[in-house]
């Protein structure tokens, strides 16, 4: 028996990449080898043969027992497994100890091939017993089995099966009280010569038919097809009709002879699937006359002739016919499709002239886009009916195929140009289970004394003749539940009241200016890019979402909407400040959560007082002034583009952070925010008047925050339970230091305050910090302060401080902090840009140990960053601390028992002074792990003994001559614009073990060409930046 259905079911270019072992007409001939010598071994060996097959079994076990070594042979047979199964499921390429046995065992030396053929048979009887595949182990010195001694070519089958996916071997030792299979005593524990029991190189995988019949339900034909070349349980299971019910042919090149072939392999198949394949009215003629019990048929891509539409009726079983894409009939005038059974049927593009359908039990039709000119109907109980984009059809054809079917549900007609508003009305008279009707594109229609009283979908997108008057037909229609409008560009006006509607699109509709909807069960409405459109009136309890977004000529809207949560009016430049009264209390939206008025920028002044309302975005409204929200449960607001709001009010508000930095116009605000942590003014550069109630507030920027003369600041604080009010009359041009301490009282829990450009901040501004028992975090950069006595003794708890451009403290401004050991939970200091000295900035780095971030950019009066010198103050504290032990980079590693510094990032970048940089090993900075020295244009040594530092920039250090570094987890390295030499780059490299990326762009002394040499002296190099190779 062939096996033609591998040939059907496997792809064209697995086909071409597996040469002659595919399923082309060579490689089944190999298939019938294969069948041949499996299914009918049984019937030659027989009688005396057997006796042979298990003397001969007996005998080759022996001599494999005895190749075996000595030992744990469990152990052994474990480990050989594991080899194997390495090998991605290809067994030959394991050890030679473990082969898949496929139904045959391996030849030992001095042993026949006959006999051998004897032991794979005993051996095949025995695995269709017990439906086991078995894997046997051989000696070391068997000779692999030919082709004549298994029967078949193993290579052949496997190479196959390794082209269409991994195989999954799962094995069990078998040391259990299963019996060999050899074995004549029943499966007895028998030992050779070297002691060794024969279960122990057998593996076994039960897979019982159940079990195989539950895994190949899971697999598609072609799979089935590769799972029938492993072994006979696997093509007898695989061949079982319930996995054959279906024979899809689709675009396959299937002959006659195999196709009759597969018909009487499977006489009970139901679906047949022969679109795309060639001769496919031969084919079908066969399947008409062979497969009795066929209950869907697929036909296309080709001509039916007569003759199959007058065999139709033989197949009393079908139920389903789908015909896509051919060319219908010889010629003849009318293709008759009659039979009893058959309930859905569908001829779809397909060329015929005129068509005649008598099926009584019909249900479903499709005839789409197919070009007949005439259709006759006889099918009582057809309920629906697709004629869409048949041009050919007449009005009075359509007319007289719909009447015919009076218990029609369903009704497609689009793309029908012919169709009138006459056939409707008689389609109204004769159908009156209608319920769905899709006329789009039909131009005639008008609606025009229609009525169709049980209509639940109506779609009549592009029909140019629906008007305003057309409503009044479909108001005829209480049941409607969906109406599709879209660009119908006459109509001008909705007015509905249809108690069930539950959708509306209008979407495109030029002329349309007013829409009237009084739907209570309405659950969505799509109203977009009707330009005309300026009045909206809905009433629904059912609507959740509204979107009209780009209405630009809207400007009335109302609304009833008990459920209605979500609102977007992007876009809709003309709506006015009476909007507000529709989403706020009593408006007619009590459940509103989300409102979108982005971009509407006639807006001017906002007011919303919603106990709902939680989302709030007004982003582009630049023409708003005032902003005045009581919504206790606003979460969420959006004021970005606001650039003109002057006052805002947010009492009472359920948020959590507010910024107003982006309203630079802003001068009077008030906030009631029992939930806000984060607020953020920075560029209210006129605020005048703040009212602020934020007893959780943990973050205040108030940067950049400039006060006009003569002005009023209004403070309320909550003190005690009661509010207390505080009125300040400012006559400078400055955030002063009553306004920082009011701050500080009402809000005790902030723990990062941002008083960046607040030039008028003062001493006792700052003392008031005491009250900021959480404060860590406090930036008072480009201020004019001159004593830090008042941020030393009140920020016992500070963490970071920056102090950039601070350019009014002297020298001894920082003494506490590194000589009265003020501020000891200090971790990160920038003093960048300041006029620090010298010698302040090395007293600063010899006894601030407990910092791990310093940043020194652009100090123009430090120097020399010397921490090796004996005469520097930090070598000289080192030693007092260290006594008379000095320490060496030999003893890098060694424990030490000083404290070391803390410091892991020290930024030094624009620094044009500083002309050397020395880091020994007895700076103890063994934590540093990043520098930055870029932009330093006269630094020109650099020496460098940091056991973690793992990142060095020196990029633009245009003076840069000498580089010394002895940094062994050194990562990353920059030199971008660097004048050194490459000698010295190749000399400072070599002690980093660990580098990674060396940047030398634009470095005019190292050419491209010298990379080797810089790859030989770092092997771990990953990435060298050159100037012929960008980043």
């Amino acid at each position: 028996m062939r096996i033609w259905c591998c040939l059907c079911f496997i792809d064209d270019e697995e086909e071409g990449n597996q040469g002659e072992g595919t399923m082309k007409e060579g490689f089944l001939r190999n298939v019938d080898d294969f069948e041949g010598n499996i299914v009918n071994d049984g019937d030659e060996f027989e009688g005396e043969e057997e006796a042979s097959a298990n003397a001969a079994a007996e005998a080759q076990l022996a001599i494999t027992l005895n190749g075996r070594r000595q030992g744990d042979e469990s152990l052994l047979l474990f480990e050989e497994m594991v080899t194997a199964m390495r090998c991605d499921g290809n067994w030959d390429d394991a050890v030679p100890l473990w082969r898949p046995s496929f139904r045959c065992s391996r030849s030992s030396e001095g042993e026949t091939s006959a006999s051998a053929s004897t032991a794979a048979e005993d051996c095949d009887h025995h695995d269709l017993q017990h439906k086991r595949a078995k894997v046997y182990s051989g000696s070391h010195e068997s000779a692999s089995c030919s082709s004549a001694e298994r029967g078949y070519n193993i290579s052949q089958g496997s190479s196959i099966s390794s082209n269409n996916g991994i195989f999954y071997h799962n094995f069990m030792l078998n040391n259990g009280s299963d019996g060999f299979p050899f074995d004549a005593n029943g499966g007895k524990d028998e030992e050779d010569e070297g002691g060794l029991r024969t279960e122990e190189f057998e593996i076994r995988m039960d897979l019982t038919d159940d079990l195989l019949h539950m895994v190949f339900s899971f697999l598609d034909h072609r799979n089935l097809c590769y799972a029938a070349m492993v072994c006979r349980q696997w093509r007898a299971a695989s061949a079982h009709e319930d996995f054959w019910r279906c024979l899809n042919f689709e675009n396959r090149n299937i002959s006659l002879e195999q196709f009759e072939d597969m018909c009487q392999r499977y006489p009970n198949a139901t679906e047949v699937n022969l679109s795309g394949t060639p001769n496919m009215h031969l084919l079908v003629m066969k399947a008409v006359s062979s497969l009795r019990n066929l209950e869907a048929l697929t036909l296309g891509k080709g001509q039916l002739g007569d003759s199959f539409f007058h065999a139709l009726a033989e197949c009393s079983m079908l139920r389903s016919l789908e015909v896509n894409d051919a060319i219908l009939g010889n010629g003849g005038q009318e293709i008759p499709i009659n039979h009893d059974r058959l309930c859905d049927l569908k001829v779809t593009k397909c060329r015929v002239m005129r068509i005649s359908i008598r099926c009584p039990q019909l249900k479903s039709l499709s005839l789409k886009r197919s070009n007949m000119a005439q259709v006759a109907l006889n099918c009582p109980l057809l309920d629906l009916l697709d004629i869409s984009a048949c041009h050919k059809l007449t009005d009075a054809a359509i007319r007289s195929a719909v009447t015919s079917c009076p218990l029609l549900e369903s009704l497609d007609m689009s793309n029908c140009s012919c169709v009138s508003d006459e056939t409707l009305r008689e389609i109204s008279q004769n159908c009156s289970t209608l319920h769905f009707l899709k006329s789009s594109y039909c131009p005639n229609i008008s609606l025009e004394s229609v009525r169709l009283p049980t209509l639940r979908v109506l779609k009549l997108d592009n029909c140019e003749g629906i008007t305003s008057a057309s409503m009044a037909a479909i108001a005829y229609s209480p049941m409607l539940e969906e109406l599709d409008l879209d660009n119908c560009h006459m109509l001008t006006s909705v007015s509905l009241d249809l108690p069930h509607l539950q959708k509306i699109r209008l979407v495109h509709c030029r002329k349309f200016a007013d829409l009237n909807v009084q739907c209570f069960k309405l659950s969505s409405i799509t109203v977009s890019n009707c330009t005309a459109l300026h009045r909206i009136n809905i009433s629904s309890n059912s609507l959740q979402k509204l979107a009209l977004q780009k209405q630009e000529n809207l400007t009335l809207l109302a609304l009833e909407c008990q459920s209605l949560q979500e609102v977007d009016l992007t876009d809709c430049a003309s709506l006015t400040n009476s909007i507000c009264n529709v989403f706020s209390d009593g408006g007619g939206c009590p459940m509103l959560k989300s409102l979108v008025l982005d971009n509407c920028e006639s807006l001017t002044a906002v007011h919303f007082s919603s106990t709902s309302l939680v989302s709030l975005s007004l982003v582009g409204c630049r023409a708003i002034t005032t902003l005045d929200l009581a919504c206790p449960c606003l979460e969420k607001i959006c004021l970005d583009g606001c650039d003109h709001l002057e006052r805002a009010s947010f009492c009472p508000a359920a948020l959590r952070s507010l910024n107003l930095g982006i309203c630079p116009k802003l001068n009077t605000l008030r906030i009631d925010a029992p939930f806000m942590v984060s607020l953020e003014l920075k560029g209210c550069g006129v605020l005048s008047e703040a009212s602020i109630n934020c007893p959780l507030l943990t973050s205040l920027d108030a940067s950049f925050c400039r006060l006009c003369c003569n002005c009023y600041l209004f403070v309320m604080i909550l003190c005690s339970g009661q509010y207390l009010m505080f009125l300040f009359n400012f006559t400078c041009s400055q955030l002063k230091d009553d306004c920082l301490a009011a701050t500080t009282a009402s809000c005790p829990l902030i723990e990062s305050l941002i008083l960046m450009s607040c030039p008028s901040i003062g001493s006792d501004g700052l003392y008031s910090l005491r009250w900021l028992l959480n404060l860590t975090t406090l930036d008072l950069s480009y201020t004019f302060l001159t004593n830090l006595q008042p941020v030393f003794e009140s920020c016992l708890q500070l963490k970071v401080l920056k102090l950039q451009a601070c350019k009014y403290l002297d020298d001894s401004s920082l003494e506490p902090l590194y000589k009265g050991g003020a501020l000891r939970e200090l971790q990160d200091l920038d003093l960048s840009y300041g006029t620090l000295c010298q010698s302040a900035i090395e007293e600063l780095l010899a006894y601030c140990t407990h910092l791990t971030h310093l940043s020194l950019n652009g100090c123009i009066n430090m120097h020399d960053l010397n921490w090796g010198s004996t005469g520097g103050r930090l070598f000289e504290s080192l030693s007092v601390c260290n006594g008379s032990s000095m320490f060496s980079y030999e003893n890098i590693n060694e424990p030490v028992e000083e404290a070391n510094r803390l410091l892991q990032n020290l930024n030094c970048v624009g620094c044009p002074n500083i002309r050397k940089v020395l880091i020994p090993p007895a700076a103890r900075c063994f934590h540093l792990s990043s520098l930055n020295l870029s932009l330093s244009v006269n630094l020109k040594e650099v020496d460098l003994a940091c056991f973690n530092l793992s990142f060095l920039n020196l990029s633009n250090c245009c003076s840069l001559e000498v580089l010394k570094l002895r940094c062994p987890r050194l990562t990353s390295l920059f030199l971008q614009s660097c004048n050194i030499e490459e000698e010295a780059v190749e000399s400072a490299i070599s002690q980093c073990s660990m580098l990674e990326t060396l940047d030398v762009r634009f470095c005019p002394k190292i050419c491209s060409i010298s990379m080797g040499r810089l790859r030989a002296a770092c092997p771990s190099l990953k990435r060298i930046f050159s100037s012929l190779s960008p980043a």
